[in-house]
Order: C-alpha cells, then structure tokens, then sequence
C-alpha cells in the first residue's frame, strides 16, 4: 500500500496589532487620517498576498480588541474577510465589564455577570466590544479572573483609594502583557500606532512594541502625526533612530513569511514512506543492540513506522484521550491536532528514523568494509599463496569499490542532511499538543537556525512553525480546571515519558562506548601481542632456544596479523569516533535532567494550592519543555552536524 504524504497545512500570514486607546490625544487628534492609513495598509498587503491566494487561507489577525486602534482594526480585518483572533487577557465578560469603563462598581458587576449595564453611555460602550468580539475567535485568559474582578470592584467601590487602584492596575497590566505575549508568538508582523512616548507600561502599546521586536517579530510602526509615513523596524535599537517610510520592507516580510512556509511544503512533501527499516541498513542498530547490554542482542531489529493515519488511534490516543476530556476544551482544535499535526509528525519520525539507519550504518559498513578489504587483501600470506594473490586483490577491489557505492549513494541521496531536516520536524512538532493546547508558540526571532536544506534556508524551522500556527489558538476560557487537567493529563505524562527515554538511551549509549571503547583496544593488545610473540619467537632461535626454522615458517601468519588486528582495531575506533556514543549519552543525560526538574516543578504546582495554577506559570512549563528539544537538538547537530557520508580515509 502506499502512503502519501499528509495534507500540507495552509499556509497563512498572520498579523498582530496594537496602538492607543481613544483617550489618546495623539490618536484622537489623527484618528481619521490614521483610519485610512491603516485602510490603505490592509489594502497593500492584500494586494500582495493576491498572487498566490490559491494557496493561502485567509489572513490571520490578532487583536486584544480594547477600544481605539484595536477595535477599528479589528473590524476593517473582519470586512476584508481576514479572520480575526482575540487573546483577551481576562474572561470575555470581565474583559467587556473592564473596558467598557464603567464608573460605578454596580454596573461593573452587572456587566461582568453578563448583563447590561444601567448607564447608557457604559452599554453602548460594552455593546461595542460585543459586536466585535462575536466575529472573533476568542482565546480567554480567565484564570485570575476572581481575583482580578474583586481588585476591579473595590477600586470603583473607593475610588480615591490609591493602593487599590495601584493593585488592580498592576494585576490587569500583567494579564494585558500575557495576552500581548500569546498574540506576539503567532505573529509575522505586528501593526503599531503608537507616538513613540510611553514604552514602560506594562502590557501598553509600547511596551508591547519592545517586546515584539525583542522577540524578533519584525514591527511596522505607525506615528498617529505623520500616519502614511510609517516605517518596518526589526531591532529594539531602531527605535533610537529616525524613522524612514520603508515600503519595501513590508514586501519582504510577506514574501517571505509566505514564500517559506510553501517552500517548506514541498520539501516535507517530496520524501518517499518506507513501511519499514530496510535490513541491510540496520548495523547501526545492532551495534546498539550488541554492544549496549540489552535482552536478546541478536533479536529481530526490523521496525514498521507508524502510519500517519494510524497514530490518532495509536501512541497518540492517549495524549488525545487526556486532551479531549479537559473541561471547556477546544473539541475542534483538538480534531485539528489528530487531524494535521499528528499525521505530520508521524510522516517526519518515520522518514527521518528511515534515514538515520541509512546514514550511520552506511558509515558503519564502510568502516567494516575497509577493514574488511585490508584483512583479505593480506589474507594470501599466512597459507603461501602468492601464485593466488590475483584472487583475493580481487575481493579487496570488490570491497573497495562496495564502499564507494555506498558513499555516493549516500552522498546522491543526500541522506545526512535529510535525515537532519526531517528530525528537525519531528522533534519540533513531537510536543506540539501541549503547547497548542495552551496556546503557546515560539516567536518569530526565537526560532533556531539550522543548516540550510536544499529547498531553503531552514525549512524545517519555517515548515514546524506554520504547521503548528495553522491549528490556530483554543476557543476556550482558560481557568484553573482547564491548567490542572492540561498539566496531569497531558504535559506531565509526555515529560516523565521523555524523560525516561532519555534515561535509558543515555546508559545504553554509554555502555556501547565503554564496549566498542574495550573491543578496539583488545584488538590493539592482540596487535602487539603478535609483534612481540614473533620477535621472542626470533630471539629465541637466535638463542638456541628453538628451531631456527620457526620464525621463518611462521613469519608470514604474523605480518598478517600485525596488519589484520590494527586494521580490525582501528574500524572499530573509527565507528566509535563516528558514532559518537559518549557525546551523544551526555546530550540525552542532560535532557533527562533537565526534563526531571520540570516534572518536579509540575508536581509542585499539581500538590500546591489551586491559585498556584495560573496561566503564566503553566505556560512558562510549555516554554521550558520547547527550550529542552531546541537545545537537544542544537547538541546533536553540533555533534553530527559535519559528519557527512565519506570515504573512511
């Protein structure tokens, strides 16, 4: 049967925005001219997207949807067509109650109770963010709601209470900084008007500017005086500079953003499914399996990879079973994640674990084989049959020209930099639920820089991030119940099942170094050995000690040894050296380590009070979780990263 790859994820640009409330002065003074500014804008950029809307889905647009610049925005992205996302840093009846600025503690806990407010003026208000927010998908971060409300409540209770509105303020611009943050990891760009003033308030436009650009999200930053004039920034350093109207930068930005995701595409898509590992490419794991200490060395090594069809129903049903029974879960997310990144991950792991027993055992055969080829090229001497010599030059040339064939296909087929592009993807989406499930991402600039690929700079990078962007975030009110189920069910077990698996890998590759270590030693002792036999062997004829007839006899068996022990001795050194066992046992014990300490950390916040469980605290888990992979797979690739299939000169 065979198996195509999985449908490629849409591609899609996605944008944030941000900018001043309408009691800004600047914006008030500017705002029709910064109204057809930002028309103007959306209209650029769809004019470039216009060339390949066949391939994209619509454009993606963030916005916390606060009054002014956010909520204008928010519906020109919704006339457009574009579909519009609300990180809201409270629950959606908080947020309306917060924003809609009531004055009087009453109408803010009828708004936050879902209902209208007595003051006109404070309904209309509310009702305006109500039109808006009901064409978006909302991702609320509800989980200090209580706490926030109580806050909100008593500041308009005792108005003049100055530690009381420091309070509320203090915790609101904390969640506004969160949601910032949710909205920044997905973005490609982030729109800002902003007058360049204030960029210290936490969770305000131009803090949220700083930290789009230290995150390395490109900005296109609007000043409310001179609006058509606005200019793309991509270091938190140019905001000390002029600013210079740069329409051109955004061009780039997009065809890139857009041009690499579908570039990404077509590399994942082209690799071929094996159904299983080959036999003739399993040396590298036999040697594991023979030299690393486990039951039944000579068992069976063929492995089926798993389908991306069957992994839903497979090793990821019970992540899925765990995801699905979350109070308040995203049922349609969760069906997006069985239904692209799933499939995506299985269809990486099972070409790269294909390419991987290609490449190390073809280096490992070509180890063998040179040995082999010296060992039979002198096997002639120690039986005399120097008349016979063609025969066995001829198996050396057979073996020789064994080991050229594999290095060019090897080379031809590009195996070792497949197998580091399609790793790259697996390991990057391998955790991907759990950060989807929090609606968690890496940013933009955070993302590592791997080896170009032929396809492109850094494709599996590029192809990783828009596969796991284009899940979308959870339609869900984030409280305590849905973090706890989130961290027992779903995070918890993948941690302690990494890090198990590192544990085990980490003592079995020791154990191979150690042996192959001892095995090319004892090689190098029998090497000596030999010599020194002979040369007591000769010495002792000269002595009188023995015929003088023996050294001559036996000369020829031990020139064949003194080469053939060496030779054996020094492929087995060389597969260790390639193999890099050691190195790679360190990687997986710090990984482990690393993992451990989370899985501590969860079990604190699983066992500590419930209001211990915010969404901060979980999402710097998931955060910690992606630091580990990106920072194993930075090792391996320092390790593997220049050891190309070659000739073993």
């Amino acid at each position: 049967m065979t198996i195509t790859a999985p449908v490629a994820c849409q591609a899609h640009l996605s944008l944030g925005i941000t900018g001043h409330r309408t009691g800004n002065a600047a914006f008030g003074k500017s705002q029709k001219a910064i109204e057809a500014a930002l028309a103007a804008l959306f209209d650029r950029i769809d004019e470039l997207l216009e060339d390949k809307r066949k391939d994209l889905s619509a454009v993606r647009f963030h916005s916390l949807l606060v009054d002014g610049v956010d909520q204008i925005t928010a519906q020109m992205a919704v006339d457009r067509g574009w579909e519009l996302v609300a990180p809201l840093p409270f629950g959606n009846a908080l947020n309306i109650a917060i924003n809609a600025q009531p004055e009087t503690a009453a109408d803010a806990r009828l708004l936050a109770a879902g209902k209208p407010a007595n003051d006109p003026a404070v309904e209309a208000r509310a009702q305006a963010i109500q039109n808006v927010t009901r064409s978006a998908k909302l991702f609320e971060l509800a989980d200090r709601d209580a706490e926030i409300a109580e806050l909100f409540f008593d500041t308009l209770d005792n108005s003049g209470d100055v530690q009381r509105s420091t309070a509320f303020q203090t915790q609101s611009s904390d969640q506004a900084a969160l949601a910032g943050k949710v909205m920044l990891e997905r973005c490609d760009l982030l729109i800002a008007v902003w007058d360049g003033e204030v960029a210290n308030m936490r969770g305000g436009t131009g803090h949220t500017v700083v930290t789009a650009l230290e995150m390395g999200t490109p900005v296109l930053l609007i000043d409310p005086g001179k609006p058509h004039e606005w200019s793309v920034l991509s270091r938190p350093e140019r905001l000390l500079h002029e600013r210079q109207h740069n329409p051109a930068q955004l061009e780039t930005i997009i065809t890139a953003s857009i041009g690499s995701e579908l570039q990404a595409d077509a590399s994942i898509a082209g690799e071929k499914w094996h159904a299983s590992s080959a036999l003739v490419w399993n040396l590298h794991r036999r040697i594991e399996a023979v030299f690393g200490g486990g039951a039944k060395p000579l068992r069976s090594l063929k492995t089926r990879y798993e389908t991306p069809d069957a992994i839903a129903a497979g090793s990821a049903a019970g992540m899925l079973d765990g995801a699905r029974a979350i109070p308040g879960a995203d049922q349609q997310q969760i069906d997006r994640i069985a239904a692209t990144i799933l499939p995506q991950f299985a269809w990486a792991d099972g070409i790269s674990s294909w390419l991987s027993d290609a490449y190390r055992s073809g280096m490992c055969f070509n180890f063998l084989l040179s040995a082999l080829a010296v060992v039979i090229g002198a096997a002639y001497l120690p039986w005399d049959l120097s008349d016979q010599k063609w025969i066995f030059a001829s198996i050396e040339l057979l073996l020789l020209v064994l080991i050229i064939v594999i290095t060019f296909i090897g080379s031809k087929r590009r195996w070792h930099s497949r197998w580091f592009e399609t790793r790259r993807v697996a390991e990057y989406l391998r955790h991907g639920p759990i950060m989807l499930l929090l609606g968690v991402s890496r940013p933009l600039g955070r993302w590592p820089r791997g080896q170009a690929g032929i396809h492109g700079a850094h494709w599996p990078e590029n192809f990783a991030r828009h596969c796991l962007r284009t899940t979308g975030l959870p339609q869900v009110a984030v409280n305590h119940e849905y973090l706890r189920h989130v961290l027992e069910h779903v995070v918890e077990p993948h941690v302690a099942a990494q890090r198990d698996y590192h544990r085990v890998k980490a003592e079995r590759l020791h154990k191979v170094h150690h042996r192959l270590d001892k095995l090319a030693e004892t090689f190098f002792i029998l090497a000596i050995f030999s010599v020194l036999t002979y040369l007591l062997l000769k010495l002792a004829a000269v002595l009188g000690f023995a015929p003088e007839a023996w050294p001559a006899a036996s000369s020829k068996l031990f020139t064949f040894l003194g080469i053939a022990f060496p030779t054996i001795g020094a492929s087995i050194a060389g597969i260790r050296f390639f193999g890099d066992f050691e190195r790679f046992a360190v990687i997986s014990e710090i990984a482990a380590e690393k993992l451990d300490e989370l899985n501590t950390r969860i079990s604190l916040l699983l066992t500590g009070p419930g209001r211990g469980i915010s969404y901060g605290a979980v999402a710097d888990i998931a955060h910690a979780i992606d630091e580990v992979v990106v920072d194993e797979i930075e090792s391996w690739q320092a390790v593997f990263g220049g050891k190309h299939i070659a000739l073993p000169a």
